[in-house]
């Protein structure tokens, strides 16, 4: 795939400019927006941007950080999933717990905000506390948004506990949006501010990218993919009027920004910013090397978006405006759901043979693969596109019957269908490459599907779509059901 972005340059001049900031107090409150591990989504936007390029830029900075994780009380309750892992929001916090030590960061604590005594947060709180996590409360914050006075009182942020840290520079983070992370640095630089440290807040965003264009596919792509909590790309009007100078921001920080402004200079007793632009230190737009690429790119992502929401919505997870939004985008574009050129290939397929199908496509080639007696069309197509890579011919034969048939036989026993998901076919992979030196060699071939297209003409189940995306392919789905795979 051809590079639109310059990783090196990205994880240099951010650290560079977080450090700048951080330095203008004696702590930083970062609030870290998106995902701090495995940004996917800018990868694919911005071929070139690698998925561990936010995370691997704060190893820089390790030394001086420490880190904060914020949920909200009913993302608990409701039980509410990450979509692009499946787990829901609470495992995602123990994930990111788990991997932010692994790699030697130093973890405060974690905030549940918007407390109000729900009994399943309670048993969460006490999960965490077992497992020696510091937890703090935040119930909501009287006076918010419109009392100033009040939310910058005893009564307000003055509630909230104090969390004693002791780095410079402390980021603020969650696995989903509207977790309170905002409230959350804010309640800190209240209390820092009544002990007499100099505390400050900066906003680490990579999307929308405040210079590029507000219509640019990149922005746009952010639109498609914020499209489900209603989110909207804007000129920044303070920035406009005070600069002379056009920047992109979106409509929940730029309708809050007064409010902000005013909170953190009553508490700091200084004008540090004039917009919502201000407060950001994102540099990814310094970093984008083939405009041509990216924009690209981001087609192809908004119409994967378009896909994804099109199957909640069947699925009963989101409104039909969250689709029709994404639509609206593509129309700007002049693009529409088989912008995507594994998709056509896929419908005439299962038009010809009257099953369920996916098409890859890999190495310029489009690859099919069908239902069959003992395969899903995830297997099959796997199945037939590492064969393409390795130079294997069709009528060559990867998966022994020896292996094979006690797999059938222990599924049917068991009552489960007895077409073997992909899960079960990598498996079985493994072990036949174990005595078969071609089998090894086609299994060789699994890492080249990273990054490739692919299109389904119905939803698959669970574990099938897990694995693909486990391999890192990029999956569309047609809005259809199929019972029996």
């Amino acid at each position: 795939m051809k590079k639109g972005f310059d990783n090196d340059k990205y994880v240099k001049t951010q650290s560079a400019k977080i450090r700048e900031r951080f330095k203008i107090f004696d702590k930083l409150y970062l609030e870290v927006g998106g995902k701090l591990f495995d940004d996917s989504h800018a990868s694919r936007v911005l071929p070139g941007f690698k998925s561990d390029s936010k995370i691997n830029m704060f190893k820089e900075l390790k030394n001086d950080l420490e880190i904060i994780f914020c949920i909200n009380a009913g993302d608990i309750e409701k039980s509410k999933i990450r979509g692009e892992y499946g787990i829901t929001y609470d495992m995602e916090i123990l994930k990111l717990i788990n991997n932010s030590k692994k790699m030697g960061f130093s973890v405060n604590s974690v905030v549940i905000t918007l407390y109000n005594n729900q009994v399943s947060v309670d048993k969460f709180i006490k999960k965490l506390n077992r497992n020696g996590i510091k937890t703090y409360i935040h119930r909501f914050t009287k006076g918010y948004p419109t009392d100033v006075n009040t939310i910058v009182s005893e009564e307000g942020y003055g509630a909230n506990p104090y969390i004693v840290t002791t780095k410079p520079l402390i980021l603020v983070n969650a696995p989903g949006p509207n977790s309170g992370k905002l409230a959350t640095c804010l309640s800190q630089i209240y209390h820092e501010n009544k002990r007499g440290i100099n505390a400050g807040y900066a906003k680490f965003e990579t999307f929308p990218v405040w210079n590029l264009p507000l219509k640019h596919p990149v922005n746009l792509a952010y639109e498609a993919a914020t499209a489900d909590i209603k989110d909207v790309n804007m000129i920044d009007p303070f920035h406009l009027q005070k600069y002379g100078e056009t920047a992109v921001n979106y409509n929940r920080d730029i309708e809050l920004f007064p409010v902000l402004k005013s909170i953190l200079n009553k508490m700091s007793k200084k004008d540090l910013y004039n917009s919502p632009t201000d407060m950001g230190v994102n540099m990814v737009g310094f970093c984008i090397t083939d405009n041509d690429v990216v924009e690209e790119a981001s087609k192809r992502e908004i119409v994967r978006r378009y896909y994804n929401e099109m199957n909640n919505y069947k699925l009963g997870l989101t409104d039909e405006d969250t689709y029709k939004k994404i639509r609206l985008l593509m129309n700007s574009l002049n693009i529409n759901e088989n912008y995507l050129d594994v998709v056509e290939p896929a419908l005439k397929k299962r038009d010809k043979e009257g099953v369920p199908v996916i098409a890859i496509k890999v190495n310029k080639k489009i690859i099919t693969g069908k239902q069959t007696d003992i395969l899903t069309p995830a297997s099959s197509v796997v199945l037939n596109a590492i064969k393409y890579l390795s130079k294997i011919p069709d009528d060559i034969k990867l998966l022994s019957p020896a292996v094979l048939e006690p797999m059938l036989q222990l599924k049917q026993q068991l009552g489960d269908d007895t077409k073997l998901t992909l899960p079960e076919v990598l498996t079985a992979l493994s072990i036949c490459s174990a005595t078969n030196p071609i089998t090894e060699r086609a299994l060789g071939c699994l890492n080249k599907l990273s990054g490739s297209e692919a299109h389904s003409t119905y939803i698959l189940s669970d574990g099938d779509k897990k694995t693909l995306k486990e391999l890192k392919i990029n999956l569309t789905c047609e809005s259809e059901y199929v019972f029996d795979e």
